[in-house]
């Protein structure tokens, strides 16, 4: 069978002119410049956390060991709290919650008294943990009776 040169030329054309035009279409598309702008909030303030002291420190007498303090911490904040170390003090020596005479906090060995902590605490109470300091009575030659029955207040101070 022959072939028409002609036939040949039309066929082409014809083949051409479609694969142009629906290539052309599918490649079309507009541009177009623009800005826009948005808005990220961060928190305000903070809450101090709260540190818990969650060891029960058995009544001191000389020559008694020292006994390790450790503890939690309450974060009321919706988010987590960074916190670098706690730091345990004396704060006062008290008995039915008037200051003793004759007993003070010289009388007690606080020691280790600044503990790392080194992590984030999570929000919620009772989270994350400190401990490491220990507390002690003094076994003195002196006597010591005033500090019979009194109570040892600790503060605790979040770095």
């Amino acid at each position: 069978m022959r072939i028409n040169l002609k036939s040949k030329k039309v066929l082409a054309g014809g083949v051409a002119a479609i694969t142009v035009l629906s290539g052309g279409a599918a490649y079309a598309y507009w541009t177009a410049g623009g800005s826009g702008a948005g808005t990220a909030a961060t928190a305000a303030a903070t809450t101090p956390l709260t540190v818990n002291q969650s060891t029960a420190v058995t009544p001191m007498y000389p020559g008694l060991a020292a006994q390790t303090l450790s503890g939690t911490f309450g974060n009321t904040n919706s988010g987590p709290i960074y916190v670098t170390s706690v730091t345990a003090s004396i704060a006062s020596v008290t008995k039915a919650d008037q200051p003793v005479v004759g007993c003070a906090a010289a009388d007690y060995t606080l020691a280790g008294a600044t503990m790392a902590v080194g992590t984030e605490v999570p929000a919620g109470a009772a989270m994350g943990a400190w401990t490491g300091a220990t507390i002690q009575f003094k076994n003195t030659v002196a006597n010591q009776d005033a500090c019979k029955g009194a109570t040892v207040n600790l503060s605790y101070v979040v770095a």
